[in-house]
């Protein structure tokens, strides 16, 4: 069982995303086991992706739709959204991107959900992001004129 202090002092929920179902059992078990453990924390969020694609995703969407015997007419953003990884995560804000010393690119990450994300694209690497490039990302949002898409 876990008993992790901090994660109950700082309300950490924890969740999964992607095609857990092809992780082996004793891996999902585990990863249940976390999920259970945390599920009443709202404070801090940890969205670990595994096994995920974005294109993947929207795949595995519609062949549930399918499956649950939804009607073409009756398909919209709501329920495409419903049936997502991400269905009970809110709405994506801002999405940092590092190591991105050629470009600027999202490589498939949260299609569906990006689609009205701020970005900011960083050469710095992961393992250098700072508090400090933390503190001045954070800034660089909130000065942002959000549109979504209008």
């Amino acid at each position: 069982m876990i008993k992790e202090a901090t994660v109950k002092e700082e309300k950490v929920n924890f969740n999964v995303i992607g095609r857990v179902h092809l992780l082996p059992a004793d891996v999902r078990a585990k990863i249940n086991e976390l999920i259970e453990f945390t599920k009443e924390n709202d404070q801090n969020f940890i969205n670990l992706c595994i096994m995920y694609d974005g294109q993947e995703e929207i795949v595995d969407a519609v062949k549930e739709i399918i499956k649950n015997g939804v009607k073409a007419g009756d398909i919209n953003r709501e329920v495409i959204k419903n049936h997502l990884y991400t269905r009970d995560f809110p709405e994506v804000d801002y999405i940092i991107r590092t190591g991105m010393e050629d470009g600027a690119r999202i490589s498939g990450f949260l299609l569906w959900d990006a689609s009205y994300a701020e970005f900011k694209f960083r050469t710095d690497l992961w393992p250098d992001y700072s508090k400090g490039m933390v503190l001045e990302d954070i800034r660089d949002y909130i000065n942002r004129n959000r549109r979504k898409g209008k």
